[in-house]
């Protein structure tokens, strides 16, 4: 991935300021990183996301609860651990 270590640093930074008590939403990474077109890397967000949730870095969730990273459905949120 490309952009892998510019995501990964900004969805650590932003959970970590958040807190353990609120979220981040992966859009929210992808606008602060590629304003002009961060839809485009969406996908790529959410990748980088998906990896750190599996080194235990943070939380991948969905109205709260913690999901199954390998069957994401629809919108997801981002919680530092």
């Amino acid at each position: 991935m490309q952009h892998y270590q510019k995501i990964a640093s900004t969805i650590l930074s932003t959970a970590s300021d958040r807190g353990a008590d609120k979220s981040t939403c992966p859009s929210e990474i992808a606008r602060m990183l590629f304003p002009d077109d961060w839809r485009k890397h969406m996908e790529e967000v959410r990748e980088v996301a998906i990896d750190l949730h599996n080194k235990g870095n943070v939380v991948i969730t969905q109205k709260g609860i913690p999901v199954d990273v390998n069957a994401i459905k629809g919108p997801v949120r981002i919680k530092i651990v």
